[in-house]
């Protein structure tokens, strides 16, 4: 009883053992990626009536059989363990074509007109706030492109076609 008790104070939040849970199934989703073409679980942690907490992981097998393990949502992980960020970081695919760079994202429950998107260079800044849904995130982008995007929003997720500079 008291190893319990020095869990849930070593996370501050009661739930040292669920985010040491999540580091295990990181690990052993890696090697399930191994053999799939593709994986994604997200989920909610709730702490209390305001504080909520989204967690989620992408793992997709490569071109040369490598897998690919992306997080996101808002809880990120610091020196003092794990903190639950307001803003949520949304998953966001890549993908470099010819002429082009197609970005798409999940970003569910904001509106349309809510959403900002600013291109820099080979830097894609996206952000969305809607009520209590917040989501930002920079995107690394595989070449450098025109400053004007094509926009599709539909049903949570955002399709972003941007042509590169030649």
């Amino acid at each position: 009883m008291a190893e319990k008790k020095k869990e849930e104070e070593e996370f501050g939040f009661g739930l040292g053992g669920l985010f040491k849970g999540i580091g295990d199934l990181i690990s052993q989703v890696s090697k399930l990626a191994e053999q799939a073409e593709g994986f994604k679980k997200t989920g909610e942690i709730k702490f209390g009536e305001k504080v909520k907490g989204i967690y989620g992981i992408n793992i997709r097998t490569l071109a040369g059989g490598e897998p690919k393990v992306e997080t996101f949502g808002n809880i990120k992980k610091t020196p003092k363990g794990p903190v639950v960020e307001e803003v949520r970081e949304p998953i966001v695919d890549v993908f470099d074509e010819k002429d082009y760079v197609m970005i798409v994202a999940e970003i569910p429950g904001v509106r349309e007109e809510d959403v900002n998107i600013e291109v820099k260079g080979d830097i894609l800044k996206l952000s969305a706030v809607t009520g209590d849904k917040k989501y930002s995130k920079e995107v690394l982008l595989p070449s450098k492109v025109t400053s004007k995007p094509e926009i599709t929003y539909k049903n949570g997720v955002l399709e972003i076609k941007i042509k590169k500079t030649l």
